[in-house]
């Protein structure tokens, strides 16, 4: 089998990887959060899980989704860099109390470098500064080098290590 190109093929390899380690697919929220009044807009892929997150949400353990985003914070910035968009989907694989860094960093270097194909030597991952675990686990067990894997802080990675 050819490795997926299109976003549609990408998207259902993505589904279909996770679906296969147990996740259930889930549909996509709604732009404007169904559940949740303190958010204007969905900006990311776990805002529809945020009770299972607080352990009070539904009785599943682990989620994969393509949610629908729009994101509004750095708006100004939308068309001067490659990176900003104001809508997009998020491809998202959830653990609730499952499993954690260990087995998420495992099974995406899976799906990228085996079902995707892509180049190992071309990947250049970011770890929040202090957290030396994911650094470990990117450079011992999963072999990238030292020099692909950048430190960021708050500015910059905004997803905290704890």
């Amino acid at each position: 089998m050819n490795a997926p190109r299109t976003g549609a093929e990408i998207r259902q390899a993505f589904l279909g990887f996770y679906q296969a380690r147990e996740h259930l697919h889930l549909p996509s929220d709604s732009l404007i959060p169904s559940h949740d009044p303190t958010l204007l807009f969905t900006g990311a892929g776990m805002n529809q899980f945020k009770n299972e997150f607080l352990g009070k949400g539904r009785d599943y353990k682990r989620a994969t989704t393509v949610q629908k985003c729009i994101r509004v914070p750095d708006l100004e910035n939308v068309g001067r860099t490659p990176r900003h968009h104001t809508f997009f989907e998020m491809l998202g694989n959830f653990s609730f109390g499952d499993y954690f860094k260990k087995e998420t960093i495992a099974w995406e270097w899976e799906f990228f470098t085996q079902t995707l194909g892509w180049a190992a030597d071309r990947f250049y991952v970011t770890v929040y500064r202090d957290d030396e675990e994911a650094f470990q686990l990117w450079h011992d067990g999963i072999g990238l080098p030292e020099s692909q894997i950048y430190r960021f802080g708050e500015k910059e990675n905004f997803w905290p290590s704890s």
